[in-house]
């Protein structure tokens, strides 16, 4: 194990110093308390500055992200992220503007934000949009606050249930019973989409509306989409579209076309903005007209030739988010789209479907898929060939692919599907990316068989082997420990 930056410690070693201030002391508006002064040396590792940009540049290399290689991370989308959205988010206009500024002072982010709702209301089908939910889970909360905002103002408030499909992902349900609804679990059939006998007979006069992704969570699109529609809008509940897997289908086809009354996007998966380590990100919401005025507040408006906030909304939500969500990802999204256009953004959907479609063909020999049909942007296979026969799970495979230099696709979820492995390539990756990934994969699936220790004690080449994941989550240790010296 590496040493820390404090056992790295050589006194003497840092010679930099700050010099004397050359600012009169008559010039300072005020004398500091020395009350407040430090009496002891700040407690700071010396060393040269060469070592500690070594030490840095050594932990960053530890981490694995888009800008290193292939991250075939399920329902997680974790595209490439061109570098343009990173210099337009960085231009002055927009990196060193203030949120409290008047509106007149910032009209052209203001210009910006609108047009980029506009553009999401086309993707999507929809008739407005807010960009203020920080994240996709937000997004959900949202959208859900909207739905039972609508039911109480018309005054149904017997409607205290949320239908979750089985295959959905974990927010879904958290979200639904954070806001305050049973939630019912809706069956899949046989062909992993919504059973439609299961979804009519829990559709009653207390289910508020239907939380659903489209494609689904293992990859394939719900064909019956307007049959769902019309059971639940029959009953009287809304639906609601989680835009985590829109990646597969914008600009083929639109969730309000399909019949959905609320979405969420996900900036940092369908639109190329950066992805994980806790943020930041963005998960903008757009609802049917009907809808528009439970939107959280204020909302963007045309006023005297340029644009205002409207904070008269008596039916908004209230507010989502600190001044109007995280702007800077708002305008790395914006520049994706403008780069790609109409066109581009259909094109990336084909590709992305491409990509899946050849690796589920290519690994069909190897592992067992789920549902091995025509998908949308992922694909679901399993492990069970080789659990039965050595023990060789879905967690080992992961585990194995580090030594091949990859990040492991999204493992034992869904649910549903024992010993799962959630794969997505998304369209930036190259063919040859593709069947490097295919022959790392084929290659563990071999040593499954004939060497499985071989699998089972993975990693083998990386800083940290296998570690008790279940002992890490129960007690985690947050502090540094030392080593001897």
């Amino acid at each position: 194990m590496d040493k820390l930056l404090f056992e790295k410690d050589v006194p003497g070693s840092n010679a930099f110093t700050l010099g004397l201030s050359d600012v009169p002391a008559h010039d300072c508006a005020q004398e500091m308390d020395a009350a407040l002064l430090r009496q002891t040396p700040l407690d700071l590792p010396e060393l040269p500055e060469v070592e500690a940009v070594r030490h840095f540049t050594a932990l960053s290399h530890r981490a694995y992200g888009v800008d290193d290689g292939m991250y075939p991370l399920g329902s997680c989308t974790m595209k490439y992220n061109p570098k343009i959205n990173e210099w337009a988010c960085r231009l002055p206009g927009f990196a060193q503007i203030h949120p409290d500024q008047p509106a007149q002072t910032v009209q052209g982010a203001l210009s910006l934000m609108a047009e980029m709702e506009s553009m999401l209301c086309e993707i999507g089908g929809m008739d407005a949009f807010t960009l203020q939910p920080a994240a996709g889970a937000q997004g959900e909360m949202t959208g859900m606050r909207i739905i039972k905002a609508y039911h109480d103002h018309r005054g149904d408030t017997g409607r205290t249930k949320v239908l979750v499909p089985d295959s959905a992902h974990g927010t879904n349900p958290a979200t639904a019973h954070v806001i305050g609804f049973d939630v019912v679990e809706v069956k899949s059939d046989a062909d992993g989409m919504v059973d439609l006998h299961d979804l009519a007979a829990k559709m009653d006069a207390q289910v508020a509306g239907l939380m659903l992704t489209n494609p689904n969570t293992l990859g394939l699109f719900e064909q019956n989409i307007m049959e769902i529609a019309r059971i639940v809008h029959q009953g009287g509940g809304l639906l609601y579209y989680d835009g985590a897997n829109l990646n597969a289908i914008m600009g083929m086809a639109r969730p309000g076309d399909m019949g959905f009354d609320v979405v969420h996007y996900n900036l940092h998966k369908t639109f190329a903005t950066p992805h994980g380590g806790g943020g930041p990100g963005s998960g903008p919401v757009g609802v049917k007209a009907f809808l528009e005025p439970f939107l959280p507040k204020p909302v963007l408006t045309k006023a005297d030739g340029g644009y205002a906030w409207d904070w008269n909304r008596p039916l908004s939500i209230g507010k989502m988010h600190a001044f109007y969500g995280n702007f800077s990802v708002v305008v790395r999204a914006y520049t994706y789209l403008k780069a790609l256009g109409a066109t581009g953004v259909r094109q990336a959907c084909q590709l992305a479907v491409l990509n899946a479609n050849y690796l589920r063909v290519l690994l069909r020999d190897a592992y067992d898929i789920a549902y091995d049909r025509i998908c949308k942007h992922e694909f679901v296979c399993s492990t069970t060939r080789a659990m039965e026969e050595n023990g060789v799970g879905a967690t080992d495979v992961c585990k194995r692919l580090l030594d091949y230099g990859y990040h492991p696709p999204t493992v034992h979820f869904p649910l549903i599907v024992h010993q799962a492995l959630m794969i997505e390539p998304t369209e930036t990756e190259s063919k040859a990316r593709l069947d490097a990934f295919v022959r790392a994969m084929k290659t563990i699936a071999q040593e499954s068989l004939q060497t499985p220790e071989q699998v089972t004690t993975a990693p083998h080449d990386t800083v940290i082997t296998r570690v008790d994941e279940v002992r890490a989550a129960r007690n985690p240790v947050v502090a540094a420990q030392q080593t001897e010296a």
